[in-house]
């Protein structure tokens, strides 16, 4: 999920008015450890086998094409030509129509659509200067049994995407269960089921055009960028639950409307540089969290990735939101619509997962698309990737949100049957879902039990992630509700969450 026009996000009317008006105007001041500076890049000195010291990494252009080839030499997805068109036409800047805009902009009025706790007038704090504030205070008991350093897994995630928890929890918001007693947020959802956690990350969200850039709304801190992924993952480690880490790699949301290259490699000339960005930025981060004993179960290597990765530079017309976008140019763009961006494509998949793998190999890797709705478009996405490229990855991860056109619950079963009969090698996730069937509505008729229910119960389908829990727009409600600057699960909406 990504914000999109139709959506409420963070900011209050005004103040998302204001940033309509002046857009992104902040600079870039990213200073994070471990990661590869456009000045490194520019010279292509990762495509000619020079990495920084301090990845301890092999340069993956040159071998990933055969390393990854070979992982899949003996499984049962054999190369083959695919027999469905590409939905996407090659000479279109937007492959395909963007999500369903809603009747209104704002949506219902409700109590979850304002966010008292987060306002873009606050002073900018740099999360450089001290620890972030995610990281502070008490971790919550650990119910976990496995050893420090491996990742927690669970034969089924039930799970939820919390990401904006962290902005909610610097300004001292607390968090109250149905009952009225006050939790924290790990605790609160595993009372009801819950025993998963995904964390989005972005790589510079200070950067100009990113997520906290200056006046977009966020910037009191880095958002969602490795020091607070690190810090959040303790947290979830702590709390005895599993972790799915979605890599946007942006730095800023990246989606079916726009997969933005982080302002650090937009110098760079060729696929196999930036191939190699990609294998770098995802071993640091996964090193860090190795180092923390925070290693996640599960890793999306790019979010909704349905046209493909890493596609397009922003310009000086261009958002907060990331609107008005232009193409990157055709030897390192992975535009899924064209016989290039194939391919680059598939080298920046396998470049995240090798990296993954060379730290963490009980870690499964994911892939991430939407448009269930269109399932010639799954079919034509995951013949390309996996049968003809062959990409190796564990997982295979589908947005499903019926407030988007893909329908009920039950309307899915017939494509993940498909899907599942057709790659006897691949596990598979609903990556998000809410349930809601239009702008901040939700009918209350069971869907989101239903997801839960039908998903558990077919064949290597091993976990579904409510996205953010917390946050209400197009896509449906949220589960808790704001009173004051705090949150209070809705009792009605987790009716179908009920306490364990």
């Amino acid at each position: 999920m990504g914000y999109r026009k139709g959506s409420i996000g963070l900011v209050s009317a005004g103040a998302f008015a204001a940033l309509v008006l002046f857009g992104c105007s902040g600079e870039s001041t990213s200073s994070a450890e471990g990661t590869i500076s456009a000045e490194e890049l520019s010279a292509g000195a990762l495509s000619s086998g020079t990495l920084p010291a301090s990845s301890g990494a092999v340069p993956v252009s040159s071998a990933i094409q055969g390393s990854s080839d070979a992982a899949l030499s003996s499984s049962s997805l054999d190369p083959q030509s695919s027999s469905v068109p590409s939905p996407f036409s090659s000479s279109s800047l937007i492959l395909w129509d963007p999500y369903p805009s809603s009747s209104s902009f704002f949506g219902p009025r409700r109590s979850s659509d304002s966010n008292p706790a987060i306002s873009s007038s606050r002073d900018p704090h740099s999360s450089a200067s001290e620890p972030p504030s995610s990281s502070t205070g008490d971790f919550p008991q650990s119910s976990a049994t496995q050893s420090a350093d491996a990742p927690i897994e669970f034969q089924f995630y039930t799970g939820a995407d919390i990401s904006t928890v962290q902005e909610y929890e610097r300004n001292k918001t607390k968090f109250f269960d149905v009952d009225g007693v006050e939790k924290d947020i790990f605790t609160l959802l595993k009372d009801h089921g819950f025993n998963a956690i995904r964390l989005k990350t972005f790589v510079d969200p200070k950067a100009q055009y990113g997520y906290a850039a200056s006046g977009c709304g966020h910037e009191a801190e880095a958002y969602a960028d490795k020091d607070h992924i690190v810090a959040y993952a303790q947290k979830i480690k702590a709390a005895g639950m599993a972790f799915l880490l979605d890599i946007h790699y942006s730095d800023n949301w990246a989606d079916p409307g726009k997969q933005i290259i982080p302002e650090r490699w937009r110098s760079v000339r060729s696929s196999d540089a930036l191939a190699d960005s990609v294998y770098a930025y995802t071993l640091d981060l996964m090193n860090a969290l190795k180092e923390v004993n925070s290693l996640p179960a599960m890793v999306q290597i790019g979010n909704e990735t349905t046209p493909g990765i890493l596609i397009h530079v922003p310009n000086s017309r261009t958002d907060c939101w990331g609107n008005n976008v232009d193409k990157a140019s055709t030897a390192i763009n992975g535009d899924m619509g064209t016989s290039s961006g194939k391919a680059n494509a598939a080298k920046y998949f396998k470049a995240g997962i090798k990296a993954v793998k060379e730290v963490s190999p009980n870690t499964k890797t994911v892939l991430h698309i939407e448009r269930i709705r269109q399932a010639n478009t799954v079919t034509w996405w995951m013949t390309e990737i996996f049968k003809n490229q062959k990409v190796p990855a564990d997982v295979m991860g589908f947005s499903a949100y019926t407030a988007y056109d893909d329908g009920p619950p039950d309307n899915w079963k017939s494509l993940f049957q498909t899907v599942t009969s057709s790659y006897p090698n691949l596990e598979f996730i609903v990556a998000e879902y809410n349930g809601g069937d239009a702008d901040n509505h939700y009918n209350f008729d069971g869907s989101r039990k239903r997801t839960n229910e039908m998903v558990k119960g077919m064949d290597r389908w091993i976990g579904t992630f409510f996205w953010e829990p917390t946050l209400g727009g197009a896509w449906g409600p949220a589960l808790f509700d704001w009173k004051g600057n705090d949150m209070q699960a809705n009792s009605k909406a987790f009716e179908e969450f009920p306490m364990r």
